[in-house]
C-alpha cells in the first residue's frame, strides 16, 4: 500500500510540474504575441485599415474595387468608384486628403491631395497624360479657395439634387447662382508644366481668372504677362 501512495504521488507531482511548465508558457508566448509585431516576408491583401485602439479609422491603403467611398462627420458616403491608393481620415471622421492612381486605354495620372476641413481638396500635387489625339501631359502643384459655409455635405445635397432634375438648363442656372454667391470653388494657383508645353507659374484672381504669367515657352522663350479681368496683356 506504501509503494501505490509513493507511487501515485509521484505521478501527482510529474502531472502538477508539467501543467505549471504548460501554464507558464502558454501565457508567455501570449503575451508576447499581444505585444510583438509581426513580420511577413510578403503578403497580398485587397484593403488595410489602419484604426487606432478604440477602433477609429484613421487610412484605408485599398485597391480600386474595395476602395472607401469617402467619410464626413463619422458617416460613409454613398458608394461610388474611385481609384486604388492611400484615403486619410482625421480624429473628427472626415477624409482629410490622400494618394490615388490610375490608367486605361485613355490615359493614366496620379494625384496627391489635401483637402479642406468639412470639404473637397485644396491643394493638389498631380500628373496626368492622355493618349492617342489626346496625348497631352500636364504636371504640378495646384491651389484651390473653397468657401467655409459650403460644406461636403451641402455640396453632395446639391448634386444629388440636380441629378435628379435631369434638366441641363437648371443646373447651369444653379451653378451661376451659387458662382454669384461665391459657393464655387476657384482655382487660384499652378506651377508646373502645362498641356501646351508652358512651365512656370500661374496665378488667378479670387474670381478664378488668370492675372498673372511667370513662364518659358516650348520654344525656351521666356513670359512675364500681366493680364486684366477680361484676360488682356497689361502692356
Amino acid at each position: 500500500m506504501m509503494e501505490k501512495l509513493i507511487k501515485e504521488v509521484r505521478i501527482l507531482k510529474i502531472y502538477a510540474v508539467s501543467l505549471t511548465v504548460s501554464c507558464a508558457l502558454f501565457f508567455f508566448f501570449g503575451f508576447k504575441n499581444q505585444y510583438s509585431s509581426q513580420r511577413f516576408e510578403e503578403i497580398d491583401v485587397e484593403r488595410i485599415n489602419i484604426v487606432e485602439k478604440d477602433g477609429t479609422l484613421k487610412m484605408v491603403i485599398s485597391n480600386k474595387k474595395r476602395q472607401h467611398p469617402g467619410m464626413f462627420n463619422n458617416k460613409s458616403l454613398k458608394p461610388r468608384e474611385r481609384e486604388a491608393g492611400m484615403i486619410f481620415f482625421n480624429e473628427l471622421g472626415d477624409e482629410c486628403g490622400g494618394l490615388v492612381y490610375g490608367a486605361d486605354k485613355d490615359g493614366s495620372g496620379m494625384v496627391y491631395s489635401v483637402d479642406q476641413r468639412n470639404t473637397d481638396q485644396i491643394m493638389q500635387l498631380q500628373y496626368m497624360e492622355g493618349t492617342g489625339d489626346k496625348k497631352k501631359r500636364t504636371y504640378g502643384l495646384k491651389l484651390w479657395d473653397r468657401p467655409d459655409d459650403f460644406p461636403i455635405e451641402e455640396i453632395i445635397k446639391f448634386e444629388d439634387s440636380l441629378k435628379k432634375l435631369n434638366d441641363p438648363v437648371a443646373s447651369k442656372k444653379a451653378y451661376a447662382k451659387l458662382r454669384q454667391e461665391g459657393k464655387l470653388t476657384r482655382e487660384r494657383f499652378f506651377a508646373g508644366k502645362t498641356a501646351d508645353g508652358d512651365v512656370g507659374l500661374f496665378i488667378k484672381d479670387t474670381n478664378g481668372k488668370i492675372r498673372l504669367k511667370v513662364y518659358v515657352d516650348k520654344n525656351n522663350e521666356t513670359h512675364i504677362e500681366k493680364l486684366d479681368e477680361s484676360g488682356k496683356v497689361i502692356q
